[in-house]
């Protein structure tokens, strides 16, 4: 683990994987997930030639929080980074909670992505003409509410979950993924590793994902941009995925009809093929 220190003097863990003279690809997890997530068979990067980095968001893991932060603020924090580890231009891809985050870095620092991916993100809660909560499970449709009210109303929801494994807050048609032991043994090490600090971390990015606008319009971004979705996909429903690829200029949307949110894992191999093509 190495520490950088961000614009505003906050420590942001991150975390480095696959071939240290490979490409370097900035991955930004889901949530709440911390550092240690990635795509968990090594072999991909190594025969892709990656240099992976990941980080831990405000609030999780090692990282100093930063309450009332909105998505948008993601951005001077992985500029930090990359300016920390000499990364001048990288691609970056996010997936779940972590797709906006990748998202604004493509918006406000457009020279320094050479492509941009989201997989299974979220759109803005504000996102004009999106019943934002349609189809969207039990679970994360609760949390919605919840983060509407507020920082109290939100902290008292979660803090009812926080003993939970992350598999278990995951709908069912995920299961069979999320059982493959080397994804599950993976998920659940990231997920205690961004909850150890405590859960104020995981209110901030509920809040920021759920409850506040991004700070930022996807419509602003100009770099290539694909966008991966299931079609079953009940943590965020494939209607966030569709209104996002109508919102940015150029960006390409794959869905597929058989899988739900954890269809990400399979889906990554040929994003990341696509993240590093030279042309």
């Amino acid at each position: 683990m190495q520490k950088v220190i961000g614009n505003d003097g906050r420590v942001l863990a991150v975390e480095e994987w696959g071939e240290p003279d490979g490409t370097p690809v900035l991955y930004v997890c889901g949530s709440p997930m911390s550092r240690l997530a990635r795509y968990p068979d090594p072999g991909l990067f190594a025969r892709l030639g990656i240099r992976l980095i990941t980080y831990d968001r405000p609030g999780f893991g090692y990282s100093t929080p930063k309450p009332g932060r909105r998505v948008v603020d993601a951005a001077e924090d992985i500029a930090a980074i990359a300016d920390a580890l000499g990364m001048a231009r990288f691609p970056i891809f996010g997936v779940s909670g972590g797709g906006p985050h990748a998202l604004a870095f493509t918006a406000r620092f457009p020279h320094r992505v050479v492509r941009a991916a989201a997989l299974a993100s979220l759109a803005p809660r504000d996102a004009d003409g999106l019943d934002w909560t349609d189809g969207m499970g039990a679970g994360n449709r609760a949390s919605a509410a919840e983060a509407m009210r507020g920082v109290e109303a939100l902290t008292a929801h979660l803090g009812a979950h926080a003993s939970a494994s992350a598999p278990s807050l995951l709908p069912a048609n995920d299961q069979a993924i999320l059982a493959r032991p080397e994804i599950g043994a993976m998920v659940r090490t990231a997920f205690a590793e961004a909850l150890r600090p405590g859960i104020a971390g995981w209110v901030d990015e509920t809040l920021a994902l759920f409850g506040l606008p991004w700070g930022f319009d996807p419509a602003t971004i100009s770099r290539q941009v694909r966008l991966w979705h299931g079609e079953l996909d009940e943590a965020v429903p494939v209607g966030h995925g569709r209104w996002l690829a109508a919102r940015i200029p150029g960006a390409t949307l794959a869905t597929r009809a058989d899988v739900g949110h954890a269809g990400h894992f399979d889906a990554t191999p040929a994003m990341l093929e696509w993240l590093v093509r030279a042309d």
